[in-house]
């Protein structure tokens, strides 16, 4: 059931940070009329976070997974993690970085070493960890190698209902779409430049699922600092903050809708349907937050994008782009006690999808 709320319940934020160009390009302002993420739980599984001015309100105590003792995940060895937690929770009101859902709250788990070299037994500990501490969504901006463990701590995770969202890699780094974006049950984030297109430093892959902007991302650093970053780590920031924008708004949507949300609305690039570039298309916050989503089992049926069209990300010179991705969202299977959501991949030769106007 929809409540409309007869008056603003949101607290007012300053205006968009003017270095921070995603923000713009998502419509961000719109999109936080909306929600801002309250009542949502992000755990970042990654370098740590730093207690910054601009995360201290929404950063919980989490864990340290290498180094252990007392230490709860409130220090970062890199300034990775504290840019990705801005991106997802920055509140704006202290310095000039503002996140997606800044008013959700960040669960900083230290899951990678300063080299970034982890072990994917610790990330499945984290994993777990999160799950424990009631985390909705877990962010992971990172690519390895994977253990039958950590297999069993995603796997374990999507039947309890979190959403996961994972980077596909960097190039040269990496050729393929890494682990654990390629398991199906998360989503698989590529990365989008300024302009709206592929970013060069962005995998490709079938397993993307959606894009995100991930070029000269402005966000959080370390000693109360900022930073400026490129890759698909920030790309998967980004994405998890819709997660949590959508997981607010919606808070009995089940973890496969809320997929099921970013990939029916995301706005279409390169060829139409879903490519091994940009997935199902460049994420729509407002979409995201407003459009009429069939549920999963119609995924033939249309999407009602809202009225007006400036709910749409700016599209660059990509004309393609004014077509919506609907996901061919599958049927769910039993595993481990539990219930596992499987999204089938659009193949290139697939239809593309029909769009409501």
């Amino acid at each position: 059931m929809t409540v409309a709320a007869a008056a603003p319940t949101h607290p007012e934020l300053k205006s968009t940070p003017a270095k921070q160009w995603h923000l713009q390009y998502l419509k961000a302002a719109q999109a936080h009329n909306l929600t801002q993420g309250e009542n949502v739980t992000v755990a970042v599984l990654d370098t740590g976070v730093s207690p910054h001015p601009d995360l201290s309100e929404n950063l919980l105590d989490g864990a340290d997974l290498i180094r252990g003792g007392t230490i709860e995940g409130r220090s970062d060895s890199s300034g990775h993690g504290t840019g990705m937690a801005g991106l997802i929770a920055a509140t704006g009101r202290a310095g000039s970085a503002q996140g997606i859902a800044p008013r959700s709250k960040v669960l900083p788990v230290v899951v990678t070493p300063s080299d970034g070299r982890g072990d994917p037994d610790v990330l499945a500990e984290g994993i777990d960890f999160a799950a424990s501490q009631g985390a909705k969504v877990i962010s992971i901006s990172s690519v390895g190698g994977t253990s039958s463990n950590l297999v069993r701590a995603i796997r374990t995770a999507i039947a309890a209902d979190i959403t996961i969202v994972a980077a596909a890699g960097n190039r040269p780094e990496d050729a393929f779409v890494g682990y654990p974006a390629v398991e199906e049950s998360v989503i698989a984030v590529g990365g989008i430049d300024r302009a709206g297109n592929h970013a060069a430093v962005s995998v490709a892959g079938p397993e993307i699922d959606v894009v995100a902007p991930a070029v000269d991302i402005y966000s959080t650093g370390l000693n109360g600092g900022y930073r400026v970053g490129t890759g698909t780590s920030d790309a998967t920031a980004i994405v998890a903050g819709a997660a949590a924008l959508i997981r607010s708004k919606y808070p009995n949507l089940p973890a496969q809708e809320v997929a099921h949300r970013l990939t029916a609305t995301a706005v279409d690039k390169g060829p139409p349907g879903r490519d091994d570039q940009y997935g199902y298309g460049v994420i729509d916050l407002v979409a995201a937050l407003t459009a009429d989503v069939p549920p999963l089992g119609f995924e033939s049926s249309n999407v009602t994008p809202p009225a007006s069209a400036e709910a749409a990300p700016d599209k660059g010179d990509d004309s393609s782009a004014t077509v919506r991705g609907l996901a061919t969202l599958g049927v769910l299977v039993a595993a481990g006690g539990g219930y596992l959501f499987w999204r089938r991949r659009r193949r290139a030769d697939d239809p593309p999808p029909r769009v409501s106007r």
